[in-house]
Formats: C-alpha cells, structure tokens, sequence
C-alpha cells in the first residue's frame, strides 16, 4: 500500500515537473495591473504587468448603462476611485465576451466592487453573485438604499438588466 502511494506522489510531482501546476477550482489569484480605461460603472481595462490590456467586468454587481438614468455617474465613481490606480485583479470566471469577471483590490485595500454598491451606484447582481461576500454587499446595497445615496436618490430605479431586457423587446 504504501508502495502505491509512493509512486502516485512520485508521479504526481513529475507531473506537475512537466506541465505545471494544475488551477484548483474555487482558487483564484490576484492579478497585479494598473486601470487605463473606465468604460462603464462595472467595466474597465487593465494593464498587466506583462503590458497586456485585459478587460474586466466587475463580479457580483451591475450598474446602470451609460444611456440609462445615472449611468453615467456610475462610470464616474468608478473612474474617481480607480482610473491609473494599481490593483490586484482577482479573476473569478470569464463571460462570453472573453473579459474577465473579477474583483479588484485597490492601493489601499478596498474591494472596489463593494465599493461601488456602498456608494449607491449599482445593484448587488443577485442572479450571478452567490459567494458569502454577496450577503455583506446586500447589507451595503440596503444601507446606499436607505440613506438615498448615488441611484437610489431617484424616484424608481430601474435595475440594469430591466432595462436591458425592455430595450432587447422593442427591438
């Protein structure tokens, strides 16, 4: 038994020698870069360290579009916090436009993700964000709601992907 064992290690590791380490599913590293382009509240372009751009939309949360009410101060907040900021990328998946889906960590250590619903400029994406961080960002989301703060100062706030599906309708 303990033979077996020895040569399953053995082969393990000759094999992670060879092709590398394998990703973990659940795990995700930080990808260091610097923010060139605000394209919207909840997506931006990054430059890695390797001089690559790589596009990211931001996990978990969805703000208003640019031609929907307020979406233009949404992208605003986002450009004040985090244009030519250095932050760590946390990929979380890739959506089928190729970008990533992440959550970024800015300079000074706040997720800019939650950042952005605690200042009432998106709505916690609950179709999609399903980690244990997701119920903290709930909470931020209530409080921006409560206090009337960024969206909610108006009347009805239509979420995104409201608006999205009733502008897809009249197509």
């Amino acid at each position: 038994m303990r033979g077996i064992a020895l040569l399953m290690l053995q082969i393990g590791l000759l094999a992670m020698f060879l092709i590398g380490p394998l990703p973990l599913p659940g795990l995700s590293f930080a990808l260091p870069a610097k923010v060139i382009k605000v394209s919207d509240g909840d997506t931006l372009t990054v430059l890695t360290e390797d001089k690559r751009q790589v596009r990211v939309r931001l996990f978990g949360i969805d703000c208003p579009e640019k031609k929907q009410d307020y979406g233009s101060r949404a992208t605003e907040f986002t450009r004040e916090l985090a244009a030519l900021q250095d932050v760590d990328v946390q990929e979380l998946d890739v959506d089928r436009y190729g970008r990533i889906i992440g959550r970024i960590t800015l300079e000074d250590g706040r997720v800019l993700n939650a950042e952005i619903v605690a200042h009432g400029w998106a709505w916690v994406y609950r179709q999609y964000c399903r980690m244990a961080e997701c119920t903290a960002w709930l909470q931020l989301e209530a409080r921006a709601r409560q206090q009337r703060i960024g969206l909610w100062q108006g009347k009805d706030p239509v979420p995104p992907w409201e608006w999205r599906k009733a502008r897809r309708k009249k197509k």
